[in-house]
C-alpha cells in the first residue's frame, strides 16, 4: 500500500546518490524534497516540514551533524525522522549522530532497498511510541511521552529521541531488567547493529540528567529502571 505523501528530505553532496534516492522513494509514494547541503536543507525543511529527513553526515559549508542539532532544537522537527548517510564505520560516528538526535543510520554505498526498509521500521516503532500517551509518575520524576520531556526534581528536560526511548522502556517496566540485545531491538530496531558502546553512552547521558537515580545495572546482563 502507497504511503499518504510523507514529505521526505533528501541531503547529500553527491548527484547521484540524490537521484537514486529519490527516484527508489518515489516508488514508495513519499514526496521527495533534495538539498546538496546543510544549509540549504534548514531552508527547505522550514518550508515544507518534512517528516523524514536523511543526511549525509559529511557535507560541505554545513555538515549533517551540526544540521540535525539545529533541527532538533526546532519544536517543529521534534518527532521527524532523521536518518544520517555514512561512508564511516567507526562506532563514534554513530554514537555522535545519535547523540545529535538522529533516529538512524545507513552506511555508504545505500542500498535503497535497505534504506526504504529502515524508514518502513522507524515509521513503525514511531507509531508504536506515539500511541503511549500514558504520562509515568515516580517520586520526583514525571515523564511525558507525547514531549519527549521529563520533569526531575521540579525541573523540565527535554531529551533526545533515542534517549526517551531507552527510558521510557525502562521506566515502563520498573524492576524489569532489559537485556542488551532486547534494547537493541525495541530501541533501535534489530537491523540495526548498535554496539555495547552505544548503549552505555546513552545510558550514562540518561544518568547525568536524572542525577545518578532511577536506572541501575546488572552486570553482564543489562539495566532496569527502580522507583
Amino acid at each position: 500500500m502507497k504511503n499518504e505523501k510523507i514529505k521526505i528530505l533528501v541531503v547529500d553532496d553527491e548527484p547521484d546518490i540524490l537521484e537514486i534516492l529519490t527516484v527508489n522513494l518515489e516508488n514508495e509514494g513519499y514526496d521527495i524534497f533534495t538539498a546538496k547541503n546543510g544549509k540549504k536543507a534548514l531552508k527547505i525543511a522550514d518550508t515544507v516540514l518534512p517528516g523524514i529527513i536523511i543526511l549525509d553526515l559529511m557535507m560541505p559549508i554545513l555538515d549533517g551533524i551540526e544540521t540535525c542539532q539545529r533541527l532538533r532544537l526546532d519544536k517543529r522537527f521534534k518527532d521527524s525522522v532523521i536518518i544520517f548517510l555514512t561512508a564511516r564505520g567507526e562506532e563514534y560516528s554513530h554514537i555522535a549522530a545519535y547523540e545529535a538526535g538522529a533516529d538512524d543510520y545507513i552506511t555508504k554505498p545505500v542500498k535503497p532497498k535497505v534504506l526504504v526498509s529502515k524508514i518502513k521500521a522507524i515509521l513503525r516503532r514511531s507509531s508504536i511510541l506515539k500511541d503511549k500517551v500514558e504520562v509515568l509518575e515516580f517520586e520526583d520524576l514525571m515523564i511525558y511521552p507525547e514531549e519527549y520531556k521529563i520533569q526531575i526534581l521540579g525541573k523540565f528536560k527535554i531529551l533526545p529521541r533515542k534517549e526517551f526511548e531507552l527510558l521510557y522502556l525502562l521506566a515502563s517496566k520498573p524492576e524489569k531488567i532489559f537485556r542488551r540485545d532486547q534494547i537493541m531491538d525495541l530501541v533501535w530496531g534489530d537491523h540495526v547493529v548498535v554496539g555495547d558502546r552505544t548503549i552505555d553512552v546513552h545510558v550514562r547521558k540518561l544518568r547525568e540528567k536524572l542525577v545518578n537515580r532511577f536506572i541501575g545495572t546488572q552486570k553482564g546482563v543489562g539495566y532496569k529502571f527502580f522507583k
